[in-house]
């Protein structure tokens, strides 16, 4: 493997950039630094440029399975809410496939910044093979609560369990939430962790797809593209859903068919399940009329300043009662009473009346 030059873009193009040249066995070969007016055009070699990473936006996101066009469209239009620009204006890069169920690294980035970049480090007289933010150049701490934390320029860079950003100083302990926040204070750590990065980057912000690109010009098409990558899932569960809806025609079928047979006049009915459903809600409870008011009085007794002002028994309607009691959640206690007797109650009906309630109800065979 031939040497490698990693370069720190800065924060402003008038400021130089400092540089690292690595070789194969990560030992550092050579550190300076580059300027506007460094004269002799550098040597040309393999190029990692570290970008600031307060410019890129980068997540961990579920993506469901699918080609590579699918997944960046996938992931723009799962950080649509967090974009202020088209897909057209973004390059959205994946990180390394991860096994299955395991989030994907997703970074996002102004194609503009990018050119901005690329035109900065061509005055400096070289071009960039790879793109790598900062942040990106530190290792994930072993525990889940602890950020490592980075100067960069004038940004901090913050680095965690599946979690990256660099932003202001002042706003670290608002981003840790609560997280324990360790510097890395001795240059050579951090020397280390650059070597690692020129050598293995995480990332490269140049592999944005630009033959794709055209099909993710809007967030329509990115919708589109990303809805693509879900296509087969889908696929299953509709077929799925379309054997349950057979099932359920089936099962209706048979149904309608013991209805009409057991009740002959249903089978005039339009819905003879709905209409059995109506007759069953007003058929007379277990042990007729008697046992309805038997059961009606126990529950109304059980629930305090509650009366029972009409008990109706009429065979087409059923068994009807009119409750006044005072507050709203006095019903249920009496459905539960009349539950246990293996009746049901169904509310026809309620107003208030002079400060108490009155429901209207229906008592049928328990359900």
């Amino acid at each position: 493997m031939k040497p490698v030059r990693l370069i720190l873009i800065p924060a402003t193009g008038s400021q130089p950039a400092p540089f690292l040249i690595v070789g194969a066995d990560g030992y550092v070969l050579e550190r300076g630094e580059l300027t506007l007016d460094g004269g002799a055009t550098p040597e040309p070699m393999r190029t990692v440029a570290v970008t600031p990473g307060g410019d890129v936006l980068i997540r961990w996101l579920d993506l469901p399975p699918g080609s590579t066009v699918q997944g960046r469209a996938a992931a723009a239009w799962m950080l649509r809410d967090e974009m202020a620009a088209t897909p057209d204006r973004l390059a959205t890069v994946l990180g390394a496939p991860t096994p299955p169920g395991e989030p994907r690294l997703v970074a996002v980035v102004s194609r503009s910044l990018m050119e901005a970049w690329t035109d900065y480090l061509a005055a400096l007289g070289v071009r960039a093979d790879v793109f790598v933010p900062d942040v990106l150049t530190l290792g994930e701490p072993d525990a889940e609560d602890v950020l490592s934390a980075v100067s960069f320029g004038e940004g901090m860079a913050l680095r965690g369990r599946r979690f990256a950003a660099t932003v202001q100083p002042d706003l670290v302990e608002l981003i840790a939430a609560g997280r324990r926040v360790e510097p890395v204070q001795y240059p050579a750590a951090v020397e280390r962790a650059l070597v690692a990065a020129a050598l293995a980057p995480a990332i490269n912000l140049l592999d944005t797809g630009d033959r794709e690109a055209k099909a993710a010009g809007s967030w329509r098409r990115a919708a589109i593209l990303a809805a693509l990558v879900v296509l087969s899932p889908l696929v299953l569960i509709l077929a799925g859903a379309v054997r349950d809806d057979r099932a359920a025609r089936d099962a209706r079928t048979e149904a309608i068919a013991a209805i009409t047979a057991a009740a002959p006049d249903l089978a005039r009915e339009a819905d003879p399940v709905e209409a059995l459903r109506r007759r069953v809600a007003v058929a007379p409870p277990p042990g007729g009329v008697t046992a309805a008011a038997a059961a009606l009085f126990t529950a109304v007794e059980a629930v305090e300043g509650a009366e029972l002002d009409i008990l109706i028994a009429d065979p087409d309607d059923g068994v009807k009662a009119t409750v006044s009691h005072p507050a709203h959640g006095d019903m249920a206690v009496i459905r539960r009473f009349m539950a246990k007797a293996g009746m049901s109650v169904t509310e026809t009906g309620t107003l208030e009346d002079g400060g108490r309630i009155v429901t209207d109800i229906t008592i049928g065979a328990g359900r």
